[in-house]
């Protein structure tokens, strides 16, 4: 039953996508047979007012017509040019995570489940909401401090919003699986693997304790950086379904005019967001993924403030020298170190020639170099720089990825801020400095400690380690001799679920086949 659910809302998503025009405005250079032909019926079914909008406006109208789930889906995939395109992933950016507000009774009561405390004993004040978006909306608040009112915002998920995202996680699980099956050219970018990290983000959006975690933890990586804040969090007033926050008073980065004539520096303001951005990639290893204009801030001292933080990014100490040590060869030219790197991280397979790699690097590298500083861009560097890994079989990197598209829209807001912005002048002092220390003889000690540490820790579980390979070897020659054996009830589980999958299977295909029958048939009677 759950399979044909799955896929009676896939049949429904398809439809209101094909209505809405988004399925006969995606490109078609590649479609033959019958796939065109489809292409060419998509059109045809297409609201008429639909065919004179722009495919993301169009694109935009389906997502929202399909609810939370699939606002969610579109804005996940505007990170994934690799998936969708670079110019799909362009449109879904453009994608408004705009839903109607839902009433403020079930927010309080929303608040009081989640806190065990009346709204009424949590704030002195709570008022209408004011931006109501997929997964939750915000309303103004007031609380009592030092006898004072002082405002806040309180985030309150939206009523349901987990029950309709497991629905519809089922349907994006089914259709990456036969994706896998079915297209094994796809396989390369993890479908299922692709589904399973959207299933692990919506769950940790959904939990605004994390949240609350991921705003404390910032806040601590940044607390002697100059120009830079993040709200402060109210613990008190915090739980999985409410966030309440220190409310920030300032102008979005994005109204340019309001900062002009306020009188900030915004050359100064560029500078200061793409330097904070790399040092939490570089330093911390922790940074905002979702830093566009709207979740952007300037305070009244002229602090950017950056709000928002469901979506984050993690690199590890390998991935971060990975980024350094691209970054720093591009600036010194030494393609073959750049190269090295990839083979070293194993994202290129070995079965590649590094000279050849090194070749087709210095192809992306050699042109940027005569140009002004002014006109480089990081972001575009490392946006080639992943198409050409494609050609050598590197895998889907989702943490770099989230890092290129992020870079690209914090680049973005500081040519915004400053048309002449150098890129490449501001991010030194970060990018060098952590080279320099990470790269150089202090880095070289720091490895040396960390491996004696390893080493150290390996001595003591040695013992455990011995006996373990052990009763491996022993398990392996009887496997050996005897062979690999299942007990019967193994067997039997085995031989269950074969044919229950099977089964629902076809159920589902039979189901989609009627499914679209009684839509043609509607169509040619209306």
């Amino acid at each position: 039953m759950k399979n044909i659910s799955a896929a009676l809302r896939l049949i429904r998503a398809g439809w209101i996508l094909t209505r809405e025009g988004v399925i006969g405005a995606l490109p078609v250079d590649d479609l033959q047979g019958l796939p065109k032909f489809g292409h060419k019926l998509a059109k045809a079914l297409a609201r008429p007012r639909a065919r004179n909008m722009e495919r993301s406006e169009r694109i935009s109208r389906a997502m929202n017509k399909l609810g939370p789930s699939y606002v969610k889906l579109g804005q996940f995939l505007a990170t994934r040019p690799d998936i969708v395109g670079r110019d799909i992933a362009a449109d879904l950016e453009l994608l408004q995570d705009k839903l109607d507000f839902f009433p403020q009774s079930e927010a309080e009561k929303a608040i009081e489940n989640s806190l065990g405390r009346s709204v009424s004993n949590l704030y002195e004040r709570f008022d209408a909401p004011i931006a109501a978006a997929s997964m939750a909306q915000v309303h103004p608040a007031y609380i009592s401090k030092n006898g004072q009112p002082q405002k806040v915002a309180v985030k309150v998920i939206r009523p349901g919003v987990r029950q309709r995202f497991a629905r519809d996680l089922a349907s994006f699980f089914m259709v990456a699986r036969m994706q896998e099956h079915y297209v094994p050219a796809t396989r390369r970018l993890r479908p299922v693997e692709i589904a399973e990290t959207l299933a692990q983000t919506t769950r940790i959006e959904m939990d605004l304790r994390l949240e609350a975690a991921a705003l404390s933890e910032i806040a601590e990586n940044i607390k002697d950086d100059a120009g830079f804040r993040v709200p402060a969090v109210d613990w008190e007033r915090t739980g999985r379904d409410v966030l309440t926050l220190e409310w920030i008073d300032g102008i979005k980065v994005s109204d340019v005019d309001a900062l002009r004539a306020s009188g900030f520096d915004l050359k100064k303001l560029a500078e200061v967001l793409i330097q904070s951005f790399l040092r939490h990639t570089l330093r911390d290893g922790f940074f905002h993924a979702d830093m566009h204009p709207g979740n952007l801030f300037v305070d009244p001292k002229g602090t950017i403030v950056a709000v928002d933080f469901g979506i984050t990014g993690r690199l590890n100490k390998k991935q971060r020298r990975f980024l350094a040590e691209i970054l720093y060869g591009f600036i010194t030219r030494d393609y073959m170190r750049v190269a090295a790197v990839h083979f070293e991280a194993g994202y290129v397979p070995h079965t590649h020639d590094m000279a050849s790699f090194a070749q087709a690097i210095r192809a992306i590298g050699e042109p940027i170099h005569g140009q002004p500083a002014e006109t480089i861009s990081m972001a575009k560097l490392l946006t080639l720089l992943f198409e050409v890994t494609e050609l050598f079989d590197m895998e889907t990197r989702p943490e770099l990825l989230m890092l290129q598209k992020t870079m690209v829209v914090v680049e973005g807001v500081s040519r915004t801020l400053d048309p002449h912005f150098n890129m490449w002048k501001s991010a030194e002092p970060v990018v060098g400095g952590w080279i320099r220390k990470n790269l150089g003889p202090q880095g070289i000690l720091g490895d040396a400690k960390e491996t004696g540490q390893a080493l150290l820790h390996f001595m003591r579980e040695a013992p455990e380690l011995i006996q373990r390979s052990e009763r491996a070897s022993i398990a392996l020659d009887d496997m050996v001799a005897n062979g690999l054996r299942f007990d019967a009830a193994t067997a039997e589980a085995i031989g269950r679920a074969e044919a229950y999958h099977n089964r629902w299977g076809r159920r589902a295909l039979v189901v989609i086949a009627i499914a679209f029958v009684a839509i043609a048939v509607k169509l040619f009677i209306v």
